[in-house]
């Protein structure tokens, strides 16, 4: 579901849901019935994607950003060890989200 996609989107981020709608270019109710939509499939994923863009008239790139960026949180998420750390080691996935969170805010420069 779209929502699961969100809300990942959004704790990954650090964004509000309003943050989410303006940045999609909708309402916030708009964003919760979006919220109700199928994720799009990989097979179909232009074609689905641009449907969903098209019925709730959200802005189409900022919509397939979003939804590339939790598929590659997932995917690193998929590849990170399981299992409880060694003293010492970070916890289980801790260095993905740290490297994942690693870029400049708007206005900074990154180092």
């Amino acid at each position: 579901m779209m929502g699961h996609v969100f809300e990942q989107y959004r704790q990954s981020e650090g964004r509000s849901e309003e943050d989410l709608a303006k940045e999609l270019g909708c309402s916030h109710d708009v964003l919760h019935r979006m919220a109700l939509c199928r994720r799009p499939g990989e097979s179909r994923f232009e074609e689905q994607v641009t449907a969903i863009a098209t019925r709730f008239e959200v802005a189409l790139l900022p919509l397939v950003q979003v939804l590339r960026r939790v598929e590659v949180i997932e995917a690193l998420a998929a590849e990170a060890p399981v299992g409880t750390p060694e003293e010492g080691e970070p916890e289980a996935g801790t260095s993905m989200r740290v490297a994942a969170r690693d870029r400049a805010k708007d206005g900074e420069t990154a180092s």
